[in-house]
């Protein structure tokens, strides 16, 4: 064994015990469970309709890192029950297990609490015979529980353990849309596909996405072994992992690029130089608002920031409405001439669209180019449209028709202070917030936003993988 292969397994072995649950914990979780069984097996008794009941996640399976708190308890109904049935009942049983839990929606209603130190959901369901007879999508969960359990052994659960814990310490874990990362689901995946978390950080660095993997071959008609390449063309993603139990759906499509480059990016470094502070997420320190001005007067650019009260919905709705909305921004800003450095969203109590630009201030006239001469009914047009008035020209430049005009916005401020950032391509919420009422933030103004979003804005300032 070479010196990188002792320091690599030294600090595997290190992390490893770190994050394996031991026996009290195990116990302590099989008691909560067994409690909150019997609680729900008997709310489902005094239903109408016939109901079972069945652990999932990470706890389910072995896979959880000491620390985490999760159970997740799915109550099946039978597949011709009534949507509207299947709420009402899976809320019933929910409210009796967890009596002080709340309500919260996904695809439907469902109940979730604390238990002992537990966090619990307690989610509905149909009882399928297939995943692909999916009515939700949480109806998949008992699928994907029922493949993953049937292959894992304890030292694999160790292994996938250990790409979980590596995961979050390079902020890569997590498929939630604020996040785009890996699911747990995912990351045993790729375990059970590579046999060890070492062989699978191995594959991950030499990846060249769009890379693709059918743990059962479900796009090979032949049934011959799978290489990347063979599987989920249908799919346009950088990492596809077909569902074993649904061919139809890729498990890695939440997944963004960045995220899969963070994977490459780190993987390599823990194989050039094994440590433990990489399954160690950084402890970043909020920039103050001194800071941020020193960082805004260095770069010598031109940011600016539209802040507004963030819409009150889940961060599963919140999230892809501000990237959109930050895309579209961009998108605009670009257009106008204003060169687009970088952009970021930040959200907590209010939200921010944040773009730092490359030109704070454009001439206060801009080249409009009409057709060329040789068309004549389009450039007629366009000449007897601006002949009369106060631009210069119309003039010939080329072959073509060109007016030097009023710029609509000479700065980005006065474009962002407009009814004209309503016609930008938002979200259908944050549109609804602007409409309302949102503050403009330019230059150093910026650093008014350190005093929520001090955190957002030091990775911002010091960017890396």
């Amino acid at each position: 064994m070479t010196g990188d292969e002792s320091a690599f397994e030294a600090v595997v072995e290190a992390v490893g015990e770190r994050i394996a649950p031991d026996e009290r914990e195990r116990e302590r979780l099989a008691e909560a469970v067994a409690v909150l069984r019997e609680r729900a097996t008997d709310a489902v008794a005094d239903l109408p309709v016939e109901a079972d009941l069945r652990q999932v996640g990470s706890t389910a399976r072995g896979t959880w890192i000491s620390g985490d708190r999760d159970i997740d308890l799915f109550v099946r109904f039978p597949p011709d029950l009534p949507r509207e049935d299947l709420e009402e009942y899976g809320l019933e049983v929910g409210h009796a297990v967890l009596p002080e839990g709340r309500e919260e929606y996904a695809e439907h209603p469902y109940v979730v609490g604390e238990f002992d130190g537990f966090d619990v959901d307690l989610v509905p369901c149909y009882r399928l015979d297939s995943a692909t007879e999916i009515q939700s999508a949480v109806d998949r969960t008992p699928f994907h529980n029922d493949y993953v359990a049937k292959r894992l052994d304890p030292e694999l659960a160790g292994e996938v353990r250990l790409f979980k814990q590596f995961l979050k310490g390079i902020g890569a874990y997590g498929s939630d849309l604020r996040t785009r990362g890996f699911s747990g689901y995912l990351t045993e995946l790729l375990v059970l596909e590579h046999g060890s978390f070492r062989a699978t950080i191995e594959a991950a660095a030499e990846w060249h996405p769009p890379v693709r993997f059918d743990p059962e071959d479900h796009g090979r008609a032949d049934g011959a072994d799978s290489t990347p390449g063979d599987a989920g063309e249908q799919f346009d993603d950088p990492l596809v992992v077909i569902d074993p139990t649904d061919p139809e759906r890729n498990v890695a499509a939440v997944c963004a690029p960045e995220n899969v480059a963070r994977l490459q990016h780190y993987a390599r470094e823990l194989l050039d130089s094994p440590r433990e502070s990489l399954f160690v997420a950084e402890r970043v320190e909020p920039l103050t608002a001194d800071a941020v001005r020193e960082h805004v007067r260095r770069r010598a650019t031109a940011p600016v920031a539209v802040r507004f009260d963030a819409p009150d919905v889940v961060d599963d709705q919140l999230y892809p409405q501000l990237r959109k909305s930050l895309d579209g921004l961009r998108e605009e800003l670009d257009r106008r001439g204003f060169d687009v450095l970088r952009t970021a969203a930040f959200a907590d109590e209010s939200a921010a669209l944040f773009a730092e630009l490359e030109v704070a201030e454009r001439p206060a006239i801009e080249r409009h180019e009409g057709p060329p001469v040789h068309v004549r009914d389009h450039a007629e047009g366009f000449y007897t449209k601006y002949a009369d008035g106060d631009d210069y020209g119309p003039f010939v430049d080329g072959d073509r028709y060109v007016v030097e005009r009023d710029r609509e916005f000479s700065t980005a401020a006065t474009f962002l202070e407009s009814d004209a950032i309503l016609d930008v391509a938002l979200g259908v919420r944050v549109e609804r917030e602007l409409r309302t009422d949102y503050d403009v933030l330019v230059g150093e103004a910026v650093a008014d936003l350190a005093e929520e979003f001090g955190r957002e804005l030091a990775r911002y300032f010091d960017p890396g993988p």
